[in-house]
Parts: structure tokens; sequence; C-alpha cells
């Protein structure tokens, strides 16, 4: 436990000092979840939004990602004590931390992801991600030619179950009769690194005849990908652009826009219009969606993409309701 305080203290160092605009308490940080900021999912794609805003500005940001679950608490109380502000933390189980720390430093800045935190200096950014997977599962029943398609989670938790059941729901819109199989990963933090069990389960299901399988699993989902190509089936992404991984093989990927999230929370601290409380971000706000590029543009027919986007006019116009699994712990599809 000690070497792991030491590390942490000797990463963030001293405070930084005051930048020459005049933004005298603006010292930005990001503290990335399990998994690390490489693993091509949630946590990279808030990396991204990090990296974005220091191309475009300049400014240098402190940075963290968690080893162990110990680590939460200590890292965020270290970036408060040496002066970081804003500081954008990543992921729903930095929310006990959270609390903690945000209450011991009230004139600092905190945003969570994932989680809602309710403290006066603390933004609180959640997604619905239910709406951006229907989407993915209307596509998933249209490609598929066996009537099957796969499911694997990374934790066992209601976040995750709400991805499956709004990509279940969007599927049943195209197929009522297409079988979904699900599997979730774990349900510890480990579940989130884990490609070897994710190429496993997916690889299960492909032997149950699903023909395309989407991942919600952060590091896990590399290998669900991976399985999925190595078999001839597709794979779907998730929270960032995944086609890249294997073109022509990643059927889309469902976008959560956790880059923005943390792009917009370091510029609106830079810029004094940082404001707290909960935002709530769905296909309306851009927040979520499907991504088609030069990697997977082939895979898509017109029909597709028209029907895909009809159902993401109607989700936002409120004439398709997308179930939320959080707010009521039952899927009305299976």
């Amino acid at each position: 436990m000690l070497s792991a305080v030491a590390g942490i203290a000797a990463l963030l160092g001293s405070a930084a000092t005051a930048l020459a605009d005049g933004h005298t308490n603006f010292n930005p940080a990001v503290i990335f979840d399990l998994g690390g900021k490489f693993d091509r999912s949630f946590n990279q794609a808030a990396y991204e939004g990090a990296e974005r805003f220091k191309e475009e500005f300049g400014v240098e940001y402190r940075e963290f990602e968690i080893q162990s679950d110990a680590q939460r608490e200590q890292a965020l109380r270290r970036f408060a004590e040496a002066g970081n502000n804003p500081i954008v933390v990543a992921g729903f189980a930095q929310a006990s931390a959270m609390e903690a720390v945000a209450a011991e430093f009230p004139d600092t800045q905190f945003q969570i992801i994932d989680a809602v935190v309710d403290l006066p200096n603390v933004r609180s950014v959640v997604f619905k991600e239910e709406e951006g997977s229907y989407l993915v599962g209307m596509l998933a029943a249209m490609k598929s030619e066996t009537g099957t398609v796969g499911f694997v989670g990374g934790m066992d938790i209601p976040l995750i179950r709400a991805f499956a059941c709004g990509y279940v729901q969007g599927a049943k819109a195209v197929n009522p009769d297409i079988t979904v199989i699900q599997n979730m990963t774990g349900t510890t933090g480990a579940a989130w690194n884990d490609p070897v069990r994710g190429g496993e389960l997916a690889t299960g299901q492909i032997q149950q005849g699903a023909d395309v399988v989407y991942h919600a699993a952060g590091g896990t989902g590399r290998g669900v990908l991976q399985a999925a190509a190595d078999a001839g089936a597709f794979g779907i992404g998730v929270d960032s652009n995944q086609n890249y991984l294997h073109p022509g093989s990643v059927l889309t990927s469902m976008l959560k826009r956790v880059d923005v999230a943390t792009y917009n929370a370091f510029k609106d601290a830079m810029d004094g219009n940082f404001t707290v409380g909960v935002q709530t971000l769905g296909l309306a706000q851009e927040g979520v969606g499907y991504a088609v590029d030069d990697n997977n543009r082939a895979l898509l027919t017109d029909e597709m993409t028209a029907a895909v986007e009809e159902a993401k006019a109607k989700i936002v116009s409120g004439e398709i309701s997308v179930h939320d699994y959080r707010s009521d712990d039952s899927c009305p599809v299976s």
C-alpha cells in the first residue's frame, strides 16, 4: 500500500504554476479507470478528449491510470492536493472516492463520467447507452443470416445490462424471432481487462450460431472482436470507434462520446464556464451513436442505414421509447 501511495505522489509531483491568461486555478487532470488509457474503448475515449484539448490549446494535463481499487481515492486526493483543477475521473467505480474527496476540496471542480455524485462542485456526466445500443442492435439483426446474435458484457452491473437491453430491443424491432445470446465477463473490475475471456465467450456464442457479436466490455472487448474476425463473423465495438481494429469484420461501433465529455470539462473550466449537476447525453445531444467510416461502410446497405436513421429520428422525437434498465431493473424483451 505504501509503495502505491509513493508511486502516485511521485507521478503527480508539485502543483503547476498559473497560466498566463489569468486562469490562476486552471490545471487540468484526468484519472483513468481499470483497463488503462489504451484500452481502445472507454478509457481511451477519455484520453483522446484530453489529447484533443492539449493539441488545440497547448495546455498540458496531468493523468493517472488506476491499477487497483485502492488507488482511486489516493490518486484523486493527491491531484486535489497538488492544485489540479478541474479533475475528470472516468468510470462509475470512482463515485465513492469522488464523494469523499470532492467534499474535502470545495473550491476544486470535479467531473465524473458514468456516475452521479450530488455535490456542489461536481459535474456528473451520464449517457443513454441504451439508445445507441438499440441502433446497433438493429444493424446486427439486419446483418445476421442465422437469426442469432450475441452480446458480451464486462462487469455484470445495471449499466452494462442497459447496453444489453437496448441491443435486444433494437434487434427484436427488426426481427421479433431473433435469438440474442448474452454473457457477462465477471463481477469484479477485472472483467474490464480480460481479452482472453472475452474471446472465449464470443467463440462460445458463435458456436451456438451467433454471426454478429456486440461487446460492452472495455479492454475485454478486444478479444471479442478478434474472435469474431477469426471466425468469419462480425463484431460490434463500443465507446470509441473500433472499426479500424478489424476492417471489414467490425460491423460498426456504438459511440459513447466520453471524449467530448472530457474535452468539454477542460474547455469549460478554462473559459470559466464550468457548470455542475447532472448532464445526460443521448441521441438528441449526440452523446451516443454508431460509427460509419471507410472500414465498415461497405458492410452497411443503404436500406440498413435508412432504417437506423429513421429509428434514430423516432427515438429523438419520443415516438420510440428505449427502455432504461437502470431506472427499472428489468428488460421488456429478452
